[in-house]
């Protein structure tokens, strides 16, 4: 009879616990989303506890697996912190959360952690390891984009406005009106960090005048931060659609720039360089307008230019002194060779859309010689870039290996150097010395 009592106790007891423990696990789910709302545009600290439960809560959330004792991680954690407060407030929100993986092994073993920093954006509990820009504005801009949806409907005249506003300005717009949205899903997909891609469905003849198109289907692309429109009218075939963005993905003409030389990699067309003595000249402005009109109806190539005064160094690999006669224009592959045009060393002053157009002639007739970026001053331009601090770190490798190999032979004592500085080091001489920790990674500044 005792035996019996016991075990009717115990099946109520498991009962009670079955059907309380939803409530109990709601309970613990409520108050831990109320703790995380609490701390809403903050960077988010987690532990093993609660990892679980901030990836399921929010749809969008950036996590940083870090290590304390890591320099990098500890640069990058101020951005985190400036960017947190601005993703919080967008119309789809994205959180940023930080767990020490160094310590918490479990969740970094997990989810495959190798180096320090480590982030990952989980999308609707989803993990993608994040490869973007690490400085505050650059992460925001990169992470509103990596989270829109890869090609937006749009049904009004009013929605197709608050695209546009939503999406800024620091990248390109593409918006199919009257196209269907298969035509473009996958050039959407394919270069959707470089671009906005919409389908208007419904607009009214006052959307067409202010998009400046007059038939459908119609493929404009937009670049607001140059004030720049295309129009494409067709073919609508796969080939004819991707050449078309590609070549609106950059706009007409543009200076260079660390950022546009990250830009020009990812693009196949030979560069049309016009090297100008000082570009924020009126002399020089007036021509740029010039390059715009040629690189319009040349979309085969990029137009750039680089002012002298702004970029000596970069100027100084093509051959341009102080002595050069400016401006002048070359073709350039993006790496270690460029083309002169028989005839054309420099433009004059009087007709100069006239020798453009007939610099561009020459180089398309064959007209050229070929020749390669000057080592020395391309060095140069090479160390402006990845700074003095990362030129240091390659040579200190170097060296000691050699110090090593040497030690096999005879004892030797090291003794130090002076190292220098560079004012367009993106590294301080400081923390390029700083050795990395087994498992860190290279901050990106891109």
């Amino acid at each position: 009879m005792m035996k019996n009592n016991s075990m009717s106790f115990l099946f109520i007891f498991l009962l009670l616990v079955l059907v309380s423990w939803p409530f109990i696990t709601a309970a613990e789910t409520e108050q831990q989303k109320q703790q995380f709302a609490l701390e809403s545009g903050k960077v988010l600290e987690l532990d093993e506890s609660n990892f679980d439960a901030a990836i399921s809560n929010f749809n969008f959330i950036l996590v940083d697996f870090y290590a304390p004792w890591c320099g990098h991680c500890k640069r990058l954690a101020p951005q985190l912190d400036k960017a947190a407060s601005i993703l919080a407030d967008l119309k789809q929100p994205i959180s940023i959360a930080k767990i020490d993986a160094d310590k918490y092994k479990h969740v970094g073993s997990k989810y495959g952690i190798d180096g320090y920093p480590t982030l990952k954006i989980f999308m609707h509990g989803v993990p993608t390891e994040y490869y973007g820009p690490r400085k505050a504005d650059l992460l925001v801009r990169f992470l509103k984009k990596f989270v829109a949806a890869d090609v937006a409907i749009l049904n009004s005249d009013s929605a197709i406005s608050e695209f546009v506003e939503a999406a800024g300005t620091s990248f390109p717009i593409f918006i199919g009106f009257g196209l269907n949205e298969s035509a473009i899903s996958h050039f959407a997909v394919k270069y959707k960090k470089r671009a906005w891609f919409s389908v208007a469905k419904d607009f009214s003849d006052n959307t067409m005048e202010f998009y400046d198109f007059d038939k459908v289907p119609a493929l404009v692309a937009r670049h607001p931060n140059h004030d720049e429109q295309s129009i494409f009218y067709g073919p609508f075939e796969e080939k004819f659609v991707e050449d078309y963005i590609k070549q609106s993905l950059l706009p007409l003409t543009l200076p260079i720039t660390e950022e546009t030389l990250r830009l020009l990699k990812d693009d196949e067309r030979k560069v049309i360089l016009t090297i100008l003595e000082d570009e924020s000249d009126d002399r020089s402005k007036k021509l740029v307008k010039l390059l715009k009109a040629a690189a319009s109806a040349n979309r085969d190539f990029v137009f750039v230019f680089v002012g002298f005064k702004q970029w000596q160094g970069f100027a100084e690999s093509f051959e341009v002194s102080k002595k050069t006669k400016l401006p002048k224009m070359v073709v350039w592959d993006g790496d270690e060779e460029y083309f002169s045009v028989v005839g054309s060393d420099s433009i004059e002053d009087e007709d100069q859309g006239s020798q453009i157009t007939q610099f561009i002639q020459g180089y398309k007739d064959g007209n050229i010689i070929q020749k390669r970026i000057s080592s020395g001053s391309f060095m140069g331009f090479i160390n402006s870039m990845i700074g003095i601090g990362t030129v240091t770190i390659i040579v200190f490798v170097v060296a000691v290996v050699m110090i090593i190999q040497s030690l096999k032979e005879e004892p030797l004592t090291v003794g130090t150097r002076d190292e220098g500085d560079h004012p367009s080091s993106s590294t301080s001489q400081k923390e390029a010395r700083q050795p990395l920790h087994s498992g860190e990674k290279q901050d990106k500044e891109d």
